[in-house]
């Protein structure tokens, strides 16, 4: 039987895309063939899906994936068939079958189930590089972060009070809410309420690191949260992007720090990917980090995936299985 993939044929909504019959795909020189076991699913391929991003249609959705090396390609050493892998670097992962990029690979232990390991690369090692790269949060900080019970959110919380930090956050239910708290956040707040509560709880202070993935409607509320001396790390735009920006209130502000980056930039080799990566599927091994899968797709569901997502109803992490 010929695996199956989703296909966007055209631009449109969760509607648009097609479970169909495609070729059997041969691993070349340096990739490996994976057999998938979960697609995360994320909001730039809605956007990608929709036409907001430019791709180039028939397109198979989908960079994130967990599964088992089915063979391997010329000058592959580091995998055999048997092994098992996820990553945040592929390409039509919302399929039966892939190919990757062998140094983008990153190896699963035995101890992290497949769905798990599908959930966790790309907004676990963004929350990763959030803590430990574009700030080091160091124990007794005071951080606050937004949507934390989003799959991102709920990471950064965990990982923040292993940290040792305290974690103010924001959700925009009371079963939200729940969710933030369970995951370790000290102070779970309403956005509206944002800067008001973070004066009363740090004492007028401030706080030492506001991470933001929200962005146009959420940027002048991360400005005034921070103390002097602060940084603001902007690593999304989930509610539209930063107008242009005079860095001289940066100054006014208390001399702040604004950054902007991405994953990729993050990612930069396979000695990088491994240590994030090691890291965070160490901790669920462990039982130190919860992975929430908040809603689980056959693969041949996309739409129905898609139309959850966008709907701003999921928590935790979306994934197709095969």
């Amino acid at each position: 039987m010929s695996p199956h993939s989703i296909i966007a044929p055209m631009a449109g909504g969760p509607e648009i895309f097609e479970y169909v019959s495609t070729a059997a795909p041969v691993p070349g020189p340096g990739q490996l063939l994976i057999k998938v076991a979960a697609a995360g699913v994320n909001f730039i391929e809605t956007y990608q899906r929709s036409g907001v991003y430019a791709v180039k249609y028939p397109f198979i959705p989908g960079s994130e994936c967990s599964g088992t090396v089915e063979a391997v390609g010329a000058g592959v050493t580091d995998f055999a068939p048997g092994d098992r892998v996820a990553t945040a670097e592929g390409t039509a992962t919302y399929a039966q079958y892939t190919l990757l990029e062998a140094q983008k690979a990153l190896p699963v232990p035995d101890g992290v189930p497949l769905d798990m390991a599908g959930a966790l690369p790309l907004q676990g090692m963004t929350a990763h590089y959030l803590i430990n790269s574009s700030y080091n949060v160091q124990p007794g900080d005071t951080v606050l972060t937004y949507a934390g019970a989003g799959g991102v959110g709920l990471l950064l919380i965990q990982l923040l009070k292993l940290r040792g930090a305290t974690v103010i956050t924001t959700t925009s239910t009371k079963d939200k809410a729940a969710l933030a708290s369970a995951a370790g956040a000290d102070h779970v707040v309403g956005y509206a309420e944002v800067p008001a509560r973070v004066q009363e709880i740090t004492g007028g202070r401030g706080v030492e690191v506001v991470y933001d993935g929200i962005g146009k409607d959420t940027f002048e509320y991360s400005l005034n949260a921070l103390k002097k001396r602060g940084t603001l790390v902007l690593f999304g735009g989930a509610s539209g992007q930063v107008p242009p920006f005079d860095l001289q209130r940066l100054n006014a502000h208390g001399s702040l720090t604004v950054t902007r980056p991405k994953l990729a930039d993050f990612l930069l080799d396979a000695q990088e990917r491994r240590w994030r990566s090691g890291e965070l599927f160490e901790l669920v091994a462990q039982g130190k980090l919860q992975v929430r899968i908040g809603a689980s797709f056959p693969l041949a569901e996309a739409g129905a995936a898609h139309a959850a997502l966008e709907s701003r109803s999921t928590t935790g992490k979306v994934i197709l299985v095969p």
